[in-house]
């Protein structure tokens, strides 16, 4: 199912254990608003066309809260320093 992020609390889907979603952010240097590559019906690009970056996380939900299944600290310690001196 569709998991939204957002919505009012005890409405929508109940998480229970051993589903597994996806949290999948966007950061943009523009708009919120999105809009849908028609040519390949998967690209989602900001509507005022500005820089964005996505990334995604694989969550399983556990009886005691949330395991993130792709988060390995070796992989991810140089995103901060990565992500600084993007320029346009």
């Amino acid at each position: 199912p569709t998991v939204l992020h957002y919505g009012r609390p005890n409405r929508g889907v109940k998480l229970m254990p051993g589903m597994v979603f996806t949290v999948e952010p966007m950061i943009n240097l523009g708009g919120w608003e999105t809009v849908l590559d028609k040519m390949d019906g998967w690209t989602v690009r900001t509507k005022d066309g500005r820089r964005s970056a996505q990334f995604e996380h694989s969550c399983l939900v556990t009886r005691d809260g949330v395991e993130i299944l792709t988060w390995h600290p070796e992989l991810w310690k140089d995103i901060p320093r990565t992500m600084t001196g993007v320029s346009r």
